[in-house]
């Protein structure tokens, strides 16, 4: 069941990928100076990616434990 745990590892990553990309983008926003409504709604979109990033994560994570468990 290697082939599991690099699975998982690969899509584990991508999901810390989006993550950084969500940082990014909100301190790119922040720096931008928006005005409170633009500011809410920029968040308002990044909450929803972050979510994902984290499941894809989590996804991942699981993936690599049930990997472990089964080699």
């Amino acid at each position: 069941m290697e082939w599991l745990i690099w699975i998982g590892a690969a899509i584990s990553v991508v999901g810390m990928v989006g993550l950084v990309w969500c940082i990014l983008r909100v301190a790119r926003a922040k720096k931008a100076g928006l005005p409170e409504d633009a500011m809410r709604a920029e968040l308002k979109k990044v909450v929803a990616l972050n979510m994902g990033a984290l499941f894809v994560s989590t996804i991942g994570l699981m993936m690599v434990v049930v990997g472990i468990f089964l080699a």
